[in-house]
């Protein structure tokens, strides 16, 4: 996958990230972005190493959108216990 195909996927993993962790948090439309396509690479990484499972190339892999979603879930649980509520 390229590098525009890691940013479309990011952004979709850490949409569907917030919404299955929905509050307040840090971000918006950047912010998701940024957690959606770390969290591509933390989950691909995870898989990789742990699970003995490295995410194919194919931008259609559904274990690629698991992993990926499963990354940003992790990165937005790790922001929101560092960062806390930003709108408080």
């Amino acid at each position: 996958m390229g590098i525009i195909s890691w940013i479309i996927l990011g952004l979709l993993a850490g949409a569907v990230a917030k919404m299955l962790l929905p509050g307040r948090a840090p971000g918006g439309l950047i912010g998701t972005t940024l957690i959606g396509v770390a969290g591509a690479f933390v989950g691909g990484w995870l898989s990789a190493r742990f699970l003995n499972r490295p995410v194919e190339t194919d931008f259609f892999d559904l274990y690629t959108w698991g992993a990926a979603i499963a990354g940003s879930l992790v990165l937005l649980i790790g922001i929101r216990i560092l960062v806390g509520n930003s709108r408080e």
